[in-house]
């Protein structure tokens, strides 16, 4: 014990030396009274940590959904540039597009009969859209029977070839025919409207089935052929080909329109584009899914860009008479069915003839 210091007390280090490990120099353990404020410190950091990184996650989440909403706002300036240039939602219509694409050579490829059923649903479609165009425009055209007899002819030419195509159609127009008799004599208003609309609405109800009816049992005679279900495709994908060679090249180089009065946004440039695409399909499909030479693809893709041309043309000019842009609104950014088969339906026919021929 020194002096100054009392018993029990403990000694301070002598001067000049190291104290214990664990003990400051006035002999307290180390993280005594001093770490207790440290850890309290920590302890209330923690909440603010917390509150930050709520903060931080709030502030991300808020730049994300503003870039969101700023990518969605550029689509849609996007998209409706297009639309006003197009006439049509191109990207609605390409997904469109490419969904009935692909069920179409599912349908092709592995089992032709299902593709029956999208003949069935095809036909049925257009022959309405057809009539209740005509019907808009005062023309007393028979839906039920229509349809009924048009439906018809896909099942009957499938399995009874083309006598079942002829039977199926003179009797679809009988019964359109005679349906719109019965209307004028039962119904008081067809009646009033005399013998020059009863003669106008038979034009017309005759019409549909051979427009729609005639020209879709085609894709039929040749789905029902050897082999035929690849002629089929072959052939609508060159159609597609012909309208997406007149778009695109239309679209980028049309200056000079093709037919003003019945569509004006036709032109020689999306033609030749057409005919390009066309020939170039054709080329390629006749020598890799059809096995014929090279020169019968030229035929092919010339043949099919005339039929394709000429019947989105007529399907115009009725349109223009009909005074309607679309035929209906049931495909978004194709307008109806029959606006998408206008191209294809003659087109299945000059096919069937070049088969005929070829094979």
């Amino acid at each position: 014990m020194t002096e100054g210091t009392s018993p029990g007390a403990p000694n301070p280090p002598a001067p000049g030396t190291t104290p214990p490990a664990g003990t400051s120099e006035a002999g307290m353990p180390a993280g005594g009274a001093a770490a207790g404020p440290a850890r309290g410190e920590r302890r209330r950091g923690k909440p603010r940590s917390r509150d930050e990184l709520r903060a931080q996650v709030q502030a991300t989440r808020a730049d994300f959904e503003r870039q969101v909403l700023a990518r969605k706002a550029q689509l849609d300036a996007t998209n409706e540039k297009i639309a006003e240039r197009t006439g049509r939602n191109l990207i609605l219509a390409i997904i469109i597009g490419l969904a009935v694409g692909a069920l179409v050579v599912v349908s092709l490829v592995f089992i032709k009969e299902l593709f029956l059923l999208f003949g069935v649903a095809m036909a049925g479609f257009a022959s309405f859209e057809l009539t209740q165009a005509f019907r808009g425009a005062g023309r007393r055209v028979p839906r039920i029977a229509t349809v009924v007899a048009t439906v018809a002819i896909v099942p009957v030419t499938f399995y009874l070839h083309a006598g079942g195509l002829l039977v199926a159609l003179a009797a679809g127009i009988l019964l359109v025919v005679v349906w719109r008799l019965v209307e004028q004599l039962v119904v008081p208003r067809a009646r009033a409207e005399g013998g020059l609309a009863l003669g106008r609405d038979l034009t017309w109800s005759i019409l549909v089935q051979l427009y729609v009816g005639l020209l879709a049992g085609f894709v039929i005679l040749l789905l029902a052929e050897p082999g035929g279900e690849w002629w089929v495709l072959a052939f609508l994908i060159v159609v597609v080909a012909v309208d997406t060679g007149a778009y695109v090249s239309g679209l980028s180089f049309g200056k000079h329109p093709m037919a003003p009065t019945i569509s004006p946004k036709k032109t020689w440039e999306g033609f030749a584009g057409a005919a390009a695409a066309s020939v170039i399909a054709g080329v390629l499909l006749s020598v890799f899914m059809i096995g014929e030479p090279w020169w019968f693809g030229v035929v092919f893709g010339i043949v099919l860009l005339l039929t394709a041309t000429a019947g989105d043309l007529v399907e115009s000019l009725i349109k223009r008479d009909l005074g309607i842009k679309d035929m209906s609104s049931w495909l978004p950014g194709h307008g109806g069915f029959l606006d998408r088969l206008d191209s294809i339906l003659p087109s299945a026919a000059a096919t069937y003839v070049l088969y005929l021929i070829f094979r």
